[in-house]
């Protein structure tokens, strides 16, 4: 079995060049994504399906099939892509909307809209973060060992002092679960980082303190491993959210919102895997320089070839 990657790239531009998701970082111009896309074959994917924008989806069809068309997975079979489109008014009937609503649902809504394509194990990251190979090769290997499960999904869960950026405070959401390694929630901090005192601490958006935070505490960067089974939890989960928000301008329908509705509701438990991967991206414009740096150093170590296709 092989498992399936699942970008979201419906916040990117109308043309396949141009903002951060997309900006070439590596030393022959290579994407974030370009390497996510490596580390996933790597490990042992055979599909990426893209969620994208109805305007821009043909140019960056046109774009991903010339840049990957001759990508082949782990056992020499091409790499296999799907294209999904998120748009606003793609929800249940019988839901009003504030016709001032401009943006989409956000990334469980998104999700939604690949339930048709995938059929397997599958892993689901933003397009403009960097996981690293391990982080990779933990999820697919969860995947694997739960292709016929049920009920049971999984969150790569990062070291916070893995993911900050020397260019400012910035959210995470910090894991808690149980002695069995499962997730019991997930509490954003806001302006973390560490302090003049050599102390790492965060905004807690529940009760709205400064928090000393541990430096190992694992955090979501919105890397989680699901089997097909999670849709239709997720359609009830959206439901839910429906009800109660509709009308809000704003409030979008996250990942840690349906996992946290079907967890607190006993209908599903996720496993906490822990990677020590190093977590970057360009939060902030002045990150840019240290990602180049990032990458070129990662090609001077021999982890990455370049370019990578």
């Amino acid at each position: 079995m092989k498992p399936t990657l699942l970008v979201l790239a419906a916040g990117m531009g109308s043309r396949y060049g141009g903002l951060k998701q997309i900006d070439g970082l590596g030393p022959s111009g290579e994407t974030i994504i370009d390497y996510s896309i490596y580390d996933a074959v790597r490990a042992g994917f055979g599909k990426v399906v893209y969620i994208v924008r109805e305007y821009f989806l043909e140019a960056f069809k046109e774009a991903v099939i010339g840049k990957y068309s001759h990508v082949k997975c782990a056992d020499g079979s091409p790499l296999q892509f799907e294209f999904v489109t998120q748009e606003l008014n793609k929800i249940p009937a019988g839901y009003p909307v504030d016709p001032a609503r401009e943006k989409p649902w956000g990334t469980a809504h998104a999700m939604l809209m690949a339930k048709d394509v995938i059929h397997e194990p599958f892993v689901v990251i933003n397009g403009d973060d960097f996981y690293g190979r391990d982080s990779f090769r933990i999820a697919g290997e969860w995947c694997r060992a739960h292709e016929n499960s049920k009920d049971v999904y999984a969150i790569i869960g990062f070291e916070v002092d893995n993911t900050l950026s020397e260019s400012g405070g910035v959210s995470r959401g910090i894991c808690r679960y149980d002695e069995n390694g499962r997730l019991t929630t997930v509490v954003e901090h806001h302006n973390v980082h560490f302090e003049e005192d050599g102390k790492l601490r965060g905004d807690n958006s529940v009760t709205g303190e400064r928090v000393e935070l541990r430096p190992k505490d694992l955090c979501s960067m919105n890397m989680w491993c699901f089997t097909p089974d999670y849709f239709e939890k997720s359609e009830k989960a959206f439901e839910i959210f429906l009800k109660a928000r509709s009308m809000e301008l704003k409030s979008e329908f996250y990942i840690p919102y349906a996992v946290d509705l079907m967890v607190k509701g006993g209908t599903a438990v996720c496993d906490v895997l822990s990677t020590d991967s190093r977590w970057f991206g360009v939060t902030f414009k002045e990150d840019r320089p240290g990602v180049v740096a990032k990458f070129a150093e990662l090609v001077e170590q021999g982890v990455y070839p370049t370019p990578l296709y």
